[in-house]
């Protein structure tokens, strides 16, 4: 067993403007050590959605980051039945969402800005993954490669509703228009769902300046050929997406599952686990 996170997981974290934006709209936060990962990229004039990625970023990075040094995310909450780790990133989002959300209202010059919101939690053998909008996480787990998230789109509903098929929709012009974001508006939902992980295990989270510009299946063979070598593969990735126009900004977080990471419970969450 791993004497901590940071040594069960590897995680690569590479942002990048592209090639047509002139300034980095998109953010990134990751803490090895508490295994967590938070990728934002924001919307709104001039540098607002700038702004808004970067509170989102550094909001809850330092919100979970209390938190989870104050209580384990395996622990279950009495009150709620919820792990604390959903309970507590719900709340969390909500806190960065107003603080997002009254600095817009307040603030003419960053009226209307809002980011997309994807982070990844890894703890006991398993990762709760929240997400709101069209920034995703992706699996690799040995030949299998997919998205875990569903955006929360126009693009995405239409696709659903079968209006138009998942190869039409990459030529779409409705990408960027998305359903949900962090900041619009007082209150926002979080979708989250909780994941068990497997040893070798390959997590991405991105911006849609990635899969707008890479193929799902250039991204999993670039994975698998590179898998060994995350920063290399970081690199490859926004390259990939530079290449092919760099239209909008792109960042990934990598993160490679090592070794198994069980929660080390003490007396209480083995009482917990005994009324289940």
């Amino acid at each position: 067993m791993a004497k901590s996170l940071s040594e069960a997981l590897e995680i690569v974290v590479r942002t990048d403007p592209g090639i047509i934006r002139g300034h980095n709209e998109d953010a990134v936060f990751a803490n090895p050590n508490l295994g967590f990962a938070i990728l934002a990229d924001g919307m709104g004039g001039y540098n607002a959605g700038e702004v808004a990625s970067g509170m989102a970023t550094m909001f809850l990075s330092s919100e979970l980051e209390a938190a989870f040094v104050a209580r384990p995310p395996h622990e279950v909450d009495l009150a709620s039945g919820q792990l604390f780790a959903h309970r507590c990133i719900l709340d969390k989002v909500e806190i960065t969402n107003s603080a997002i959300y009254n600095t817009a209202e307040s603030q003419p010059q960053y009226a209307g800005m809002g980011t997309t919101l994807v982070t990844a939690l890894f703890f006991d053998n398993q990762v709760t993954v929240a997400h709101i909008g069209d920034s995703r996480l992706y699996r690799l787990r040995g030949e299998e490669f997919g998205v875990i998230t569903r955006d929360h789109s126009l693009l995405q509903e239409q696709i659903d509703s079968g209006m138009i098929s998942a190869e039409e929709a990459r030529f779409s012009q409705n990408k960027n228009l998305v359903t949900r974001a962090l900041g619009v508006d007082p209150e926002v939902e979080t979708e989250i769902h909780d994941y068990p992980v497997q040893v070798g295990d390959i997590y991405l989270l991105c911006s849609d300046g990635l899969n707008d510009m890479v193929e799902d299946e250039e991204i999993r063979l670039t994975l698998q050929m590179l898998g060994a070598n995350l920063d290399l593969a970081a690199t490859q990735l926004i390259q990939m997406a530079n290449d092919n126009g760099g239209r909008d900004n792109v960042s990934v977080i990598l993160i490679k599952v090592l070794c198994e990471f069980p929660a080390t419970r003490g007396w209480w969450s083995k009482l917990l686990a005994w009324f289940k």
